[in-house]
């Protein structure tokens, strides 16, 4: 029995249809992929300075309270002494 060249010629167009499609979501899976490891790069330069900020931010929080502390230790030594004297 004889192909039908009707019928080849469709088959043809969309296998071609079909692989170009394949191709293009070849290309943008590709850069998806890429961009999701620069994101996840950036996410994870984030966090570190979120944990250096936090860290920091800590710092600064035991030094205003030590400073604190000294103030009030010297405003509770001038409690109840002359401002004349010395």
């Amino acid at each position: 029995m004889a192909e039908d060249p009707i019928a080849q010629g469709e088959a043809a167009a969309l296998t071609r249809r079909f692989e170009e499609t394949a191709q293009k979501n070849d290309r943008e899976f590709g850069i998806v992929k890429s961009d999701l490891t620069a994101l996840r790069l950036q996410v994870g330069n984030l966090d570190q300075k979120l944990g250096n900020f936090i860290e920091e931010t800590r710092e600064l929080r035991q030094e205003m309270n030590r400073n604190q502390a000294q103030i009030i230790e010297l405003l509770s030594s001038l409690v109840g002494k002359s401002p004349d004297a010395s």
